[in-house]
């Protein structure tokens, strides 16, 4: 994080909490021991804004005596090459999620354009999951766009389901539960299409720019359980002017979802 010049090397504590999404008394509170317990998603921001391992943000979350996270749920450890190049995106959304849809973090005009999609919690953090339960979900695609973008998430998620080693009980109830909950879900997958969605047409409407025409690109990491997607705009679709109204003052941004 750019700042004056220091007489030590590291954050200031100010810049850890400005990078984990916290106020500054609330992180100060936390070093001192103080104020509440915080959430797993809370030391998942922390471990995130501070770098560390997967081994030291077990064991952060011992020290403050909560479960270590098992892979793929919301406070998952996001892949320190992920998150280096996410920080590196700058003018384009961006986001890391894992290989179910559950997005770990965005960038700033990633969280403009689509709210803050890791507030989500339980299954409901598997965007699939929501895509197929909630209507709210599909509110922000155009209409038109609902039966691709369905036909495209189950074919993803049969060739993740694939990757996972047999047995794998997060991505098993995931399918058990949409397949009892959806039956458009349920069609879908006695298809038995695979196909690992790595570059596709997204349009998304925006409450304050209108419609946003993007095209959206995937980098898996090596064992195919995070991915991250960015969204550049398509090139003579105005998309590109729209996306840097939001990054100004007083814009109105994606309202989140409720959180279930």
């Amino acid at each position: 994080m750019p700042g004056p010049r220091r007489r030590v090397p590291g954050l200031r504590r100010d810049e850890v909490a400005v990078l984990a999404g916290a106020s500054v008394e609330y992180y100060t509170e936390l070093e001192r021991g103080a104020g509440s317990q915080p959430s797993d998603q809370m030391l998942a921001a922390l471990a995130r804004a501070l770098r560390l391992s997967r081994d030291e943000r077990d064991h952060l979350h011992r020290l403050a005596n909560r479960p270590v996270p098992h892979r793929g749920g919301s406070a998952s450890h996001v892949y320190p090459a992920m998150l280096d190049l996410l920080t590196r995106i700058g003018g384009t959304p961006a986001m890391v999620s894992t290989d179910l849809h559950t997005v770990l973090v965005q960038n700033p005009l990633a969280l403009a354009m689509l709210g803050d999609l890791s507030a989500h919690r339980g299954r409901a953090a598997s965007f699939i999951h929501r895509w197929f339960t909630d209507p709210a979900a599909r509110r922000i695609y155009p209409l038109e766009d609902h039966a691709p973008q369905s036909r495209s998430f189950v074919a993803d998620l049969r060739a993740a389901v694939g990757r996972r080693r047999p047995g794998d009980t997060e991505a098993a109830e995931l399918v058990d539960e949409l397949l009892r909950r959806s039956p458009e879900f349920r069609t879908l997958w006695a298809d038995q299409d695979v196909e690992v969605r790595r570059n596709e047409r997204k349009r998304i409407i925006h409450p304050a720019v209108g419609l946003l025409d993007l095209d959206c690109l995937n980098l898996f990491s090596e064992d195919g359980r995070q991915r991250l997607l960015w969204f550049p705009p398509r090139t003579g679709t105005g998309t590109a002017e729209k996306l840097a109204l939001l990054t100004a003052p007083g814009t109105r941004t994606m309202r989140t979802e409720p959180v279930r």
